[in-house]
């Protein structure tokens, strides 16, 4: 084994620099600019040095360098802690550990440093590409490792050395994988940054908010029904998060100090549907339910304005098991309280919409389902324009897109509904969420993306309790029976995914989202149930640490006496006549007679018979039978049992 101690050579050095750039290059994204740059510059004179022959700085820098980026990260993050601020560090000490590498022995702990910085990684994202840069990483920091010990195999040698000690740990890892005991929540307990992103609708609502939000193509969640062709039409997959009461006159925001219910306040019969959905992480607490829910996941309650709430934000993708019934509304009684926000409106604003109303008023009375009616025909005869890209609005923002631009979201629709329908005296909110979704036909999984994200109105009448009422549907139907592209203008930009006109597109982005879903499901998804249903196939019903350590150790030890039988077999066997010839050879050493494996045996025999010449004519009989059967055709076992005996017999 090469001696640690050694100075480092150029092509070690060579080689952990690249381990160390593949380790921090898919860390960029989540770094702050000024670190980065230092980054660079530390890594770019590592390799000027070893370009250049130059010496390392002075032992005294690097520990002040990594004082001076500590207080950095400190004055970024307001604490050292969590999961950025951690990997920061890390990728600090990495750089200026390369400015200190003198020995062997100190890539070894740089190695260390990569392998930590790449399961950092995984902090941030679980997906497939993270996976092969991860795999990629770890085979050249395995590379740079091996060179410790020997650094002369050529590039691809190095790596295909490295590329089988990795294949050896496979086994192990997948077994570790299935059977180590899963924990529910993050597998990382560690505090939450103060910049986690969020992602998705907010809990307020203002004119271009949502609209902003379709113009993503990120997955929201998935939904798997419990049976085949029991999904519901496109125009009732209503899925329903923030319910957003107040109104400032602009903005529609959800009220925080709304009542929860731990089970479900009613029991409403009707045609119903299971499903299981697969949430992403969004930052908020709401999750989505087909309306009405008739089940409450664990950990949820639900809001008497009947929205579910996860105990904590959801900040991991989490699996949900619901029941929805259709076509059902909760109830037909309400707090008076929560009616007499519902009608809260500014005293002042967008009075041609307040005299609209007020006309419906005159006419109908205190009748809400025929002003709920006349609000309906009145935005059916405004020729409302649904797009994305709706104009900047003033002040009395519901008048000009009533009236003037009459171009809008859905968010636009949503908002003058409901604010006509307050000014006509009539209870109304908003309700935002996610409407439709595309139904995967390789994995049967109905997708929803942002670009499906909606906004409605829910109305309060008497006897019925709240309906919703989709204004949207009324000025564009095609957005709620089909999906958003059927319904926007010709030549209006849409999310890369959301297009429908290329066919290989729309088969090419299935059968990658299936791909990314049995990943997210069977391998992301693993969690304590699904390792539970493992273990009792396995014939462990209920396992406790015990039994687990106990199946561990037996699963390992026989993975690792079947990688020695592999090995062991794969070795190749010595030559039986080579073994007999060193034997001899060796005898011969100790009394100063050295053999050469240059020399031939005859050659050596004459040299021998010289040196000891009252052994010579053994040592010739034995030379020239070695010789007789290196180069004859056949070896038979006689053969080889006399030499055997002569090498045994002789004594020099």
């Amino acid at each position: 084994m090469a001696r640690l101690d050694r100075p480092v050579s150029g092509r070690q050095g060579s080689w952990l620099l690249a381990a160390a750039l593949a380790a921090t290059l898919p860390l960029v994204p989540y770094l702050p600019s000024w670190l980065i740059l230092a980054a660079g510059i530390v890594f770019t004179w590592r390799a000027l040095l070893l370009w250049r022959h130059h010496r390392l700085p002075p032992r005294f820098l690097p520990p002040l360098l990594a004082l001076a980026g500590s207080i950095g990260v400190f004055i970024e993050y307001r604490s050292l802690l969590g999961r950025t601020p951690g990997i920061a560090l890390l990728v600090i000490f990495l750089g200026l550990k390369l400015l200190e590498v003198r020995v062997a022995r100190d890539i070894l702990a740089s190695a260390l440093l990569c392998y930590f910085l790449v399961l950092g990684q995984f902090l941030f994202s679980q997906t497939i590409p993270v996976t092969a840069q991860a795999i990629f990483a770890l085979l050249v920091i395995t590379a740079a490792l091996l060179t410790a010990n020997d650094e002369r195999p050529p590039l691809k040698e190095q790596l295909a050395r490295a590329g089988l000690l990795l294949a050896q740990a496979v086994p192990f890892m997948l077994l570790m994988f299935l059977l180590f005991p899963r924990i529910e929540g993050p597998l990382w307990g560690m505090p939450e940054d103060r910049r986690s992103a969020t992602s998705g609708l907010s809990d307020s609502m203002a004119p271009g908010s949502i609209a902003q939000v379709s113009q993503s193509d990120e997955v929201v969640f998935r939904v798997l029904f419990k049976e085949a062709g029991a999904i519901p039409p496109q125009a009732q997959l209503y899925w329903r998060g923030p319910v957003m009461p107040a109104f400032d006159g602009r903005v529609w925001r959800v009220t925080q100090t709304r009542p929860a219910y731990l089970a479900l306040p009613w029991n409403v019969a009707g045609p119903a549907v299971d499903y299981e959905m697969t949430l992403e992480p969004h930052g908020k607490s709401w999750l989505f339910a087909l309306e009405l829910p008739a089940t409450l996941p664990a950990e949820s309650a639900l809001t008497t304005d009947y929205q579910l709430l996860a105990r904590q934000p959801v900040r991991n993708r989490i699996r949900l098991a619901q029941r929805a019934l259709l076509l059902a509304s909760p109830g037909r009684e309400e707090n008076p309280a929560t009616l007499q926000e519902a009608l809260a409106l500014p005293p002042d604003g967008n009075p041609r919409i307040r005299a609209v109303a007020a006309e419906w008023r005159r006419i109908h009375g205190d009748d809400p389902a025929a002003i709920l009616a006349a609000a309906e025909d009145f935005f059916a005869r405004q020729l409302l324009i649904y797009t994305l890209n709706p104009p900047l609005l003033g002040k009395d923002s519901i008048d000009e897109f009533l009236f003037d631009s009459r171009r809008g979201f859905c968010e636009h629709f949503a908002s003058a509904f409901t604010f006509a329908l307050r000014a006509a005296g009539v209870p109304a909110r908003v309700v935002a969420g996610y409407q439709g979704g595309e139904l995967n036909p390789l994995d049967g999984y109905l997708v929803v993306r942002q670009y499906d994200a909606h906004a409605w109105s829910e109305v309060w009448l008497r006897g019925q309790g709240w309906q919703r009422v989709d204004p949207t549907a009324i000025a564009a139907p095609s957005r709620i029976n089909e999906n958003v592209t059927a319904a926007l203008p010709g030549g209006e930009p849409l999310p890369f995914l959301a297009r429908n006109d290329l066919a290989w597109l729309r088969e090419l982005r299935h059968r990658l989202d299936a791909v990314s879903n049995g990943w997210n499901q069977w391998v992301l998804g693993y969690n304590p149930q699904r390792q539970r249903d493992l273990l009792a196939q396995l014939g462990l019903d209920s396992p406790d640490w015990r039994s687990m350590t106990a199946a561990l150790a037996v699963l390992s030890g026989m993975i690792l006496l079947a990688l020695t039988f592999h090995v062991l077999r794969s070795h190749p066997r010595k030559d039986p006549l080579l073994i007999l010839w060193r034997r001899f050879t060796r005898k011969l050493a100790r009394h100063g007679i050295q053999w050469s494996p240059w020399q031939g045996p005859i050659d050596f025999a004459i040299c021998a018979a010289e040196k000891l010449p009252a052994r010579a004519a053994e040592i010739r009989a034995i030379a020239d039978d070695y010789a007789r059967l290196r180069y004859a055709p056949k070896q038979t076992p006689s053969d080889l049992a006399q030499l055997k005996a002569r090498v045994a017999s002789f004594r020099p």
